[in-house]
């Protein structure tokens, strides 16, 4: 009974995966599962290749079927898989739907599964390496802006800021006045300007001056007495 359901659930694969499917032997055969992956920058990827293979157990679908994932041969590396080491958990991440499905065909049912698992996987991966880009752009545009917006006042940037500027007042009011009082000290006591001869005509001061002297002599002549 298990080897006729074996046979007609390959015939049903044959005709959902006409180019996928590929044999090996009469219990062996090979599915090609190309998962969609999302677009990286703006710009569409090529979808990775991979190759599920599946081998019946005498007993299937009453035991589960023996499945390996695997890469074409030569083929490149896929952006953000690593088949070497996300092989175990891809296939256990198939564990529960084959216990659901024991006693049933199930292979569609595990396909469909794993490439929806493996389409999280990488949409996992590129969404946290975009999150780290736009963090970085963000980082960079923060940067830039702060060189405009200049340092985010806050009351302990104030009272820094004040304290600096007090400090820079006292100071330049200290040097204000050293610099006046070196100034006075240098000019020292005001000499009383004596007028040019010119200056006196000009001021009508010189026939007074010679009137105060006259008078000044006779003055003199008239305290003396003749002993």
């Amino acid at each position: 009974m298990g080897r006729e359901e074996q046979i007609e659930e390959r015939e049903v694969l044959e005709s959902i995966f006409p180019d996928e499917i590929t044999d090996i032997d009469e219990k062996s055969y090979r599915i090609t599962i190309n998962p969609d992956v999302p677009q990286q920058d703006g710009e569409d990827v090529e979808s990775p290749t991979l190759l599920l293979t599946i081998t019946y157990p005498p007993s299937y679908p009453d035991e589960p079927p023996i499945l390996d994932l695997s890469l074409p041969p030569n083929a490149p590396k896929p952006p953000h898989l690593d088949i070497s080491t996300d092989r175990g958990p891809l296939l256990s991440s198939l564990t529960s739907t084959i216990e659901e499905n024991l006693g049933m065909a199930m292979i569609f049912t595990l396909v469909t599964v794993l490439r929806e698992n493996i389409e999280s996987l990488i949409l996992e991966r590129v969404t946290s390496i975009q999150a780290a880009k736009d963090r970085i752009a963000e980082e960079a545009e923060a940067q830039e802006n702060a060189k405009f917006h200049g340092e985010r006042v806050t009351r302990e940037s104030f009272l820094r800021w004040r304290e600096g500027f007090r400090g820079e007042m006292e100071a330049t009011e200290e040097e204000r006045v050293r610099r006046e009082t070196a100034e006075i000290k240098g000019r020292g006591p005001k000499k009383e300007d004596k007028l040019t001869g010119r200056e006196l005509w000009e001021k009508g001061l010189v026939g007074k001056v010679e009137e105060d002297e006259e008078a000044g002599v006779e003055d003199g002549l008239e305290g003396l007495k003749v002993a």
